[in-house]
Parts: structure tokens; C-alpha cells; sequence
């Protein structure tokens, strides 16, 4: 292999690992966490607890499970790893909190 091929292959091999990843605006993610937080919250709240064996279930996590369905289309590993656990707070944050849509 001579001094010109072997100076070629380096930079393609430079050029591949430098390639960008696009972007994400602030104003965008902020929107995403804000509509995270919002979708954490929700759940339907049964007004009368319901017993499943002996577990006792108040109520099912409705935005949790949409808001873990629009973070796995994520197209950042990172930010979905945020979002996931953003959800999980404030879905536990607000099983205690008088939030939800009680039936």
C-alpha cells in the first residue's frame, strides 16, 4: 500500500466519524419536556378502587403509556433516556396528587 492510498483511507475513515447529527432546537425540546410532563400526569382515577387478587388498583397511568409510545419514536438515544425518565417521575409524583380524570 503506498503513502497516497493509506492517506486516502485515514480521511474517509475521519470524514465517516464526523459526519453531524442534526440538530435539535431548544424551543423543541422544551416543548417536548413541557408535553412529557403534561402526558405524565394524566390518569384515569377510578372513584371506587377496584381489587385485582389482593392488589388494590386506583387507577390506570393513561399518559404514561402514551408518552412512553411517542419517546420511543425518538430520534436522539439521549433525549429518550431523559424523556423516559422524566415520564416515570412524574407519573409516581402524580399517582399521590389529586390529578386525573376520575371515572
Amino acid at each position: 500500500m503506498d503513502v497516497v492510498s493509506y492517506t486516502k483511507l485515514i480521511m474517509a475513515k475521519k470524514q465517516k466519524r464526523t459526519a453531524k447529527q442534526p440538530l435539535e432546537r431548544d424551543s423543541t425540546y422544551f416543548l417536548k419536556i413541557v408535553l412529557y410532563i403534561i402526558l405524565g400526569s394524566l390518569w384515569i382515577k377510578f372513584a371506587s378502587p377496584i381489587y385485582i387478587g389482593n392488589v388494590f388498583v386506583g387507577g390506570f397511568p393513561l399518559g404514561l403509556v402514551m408518552g412512553l409510545l411517542f419517546a420511543s419514536h425518538d430520534h436522539f438515544q439521549v433525549d429518550r433516556k431523559i424523556e423516559y425518565a422524566l415520564l416515570i417521575i412524574v407519573t409516581i409524583m402524580t399517582y399521590f396528587l389529586p390529578a386525573g380524570i376520575v371515572l
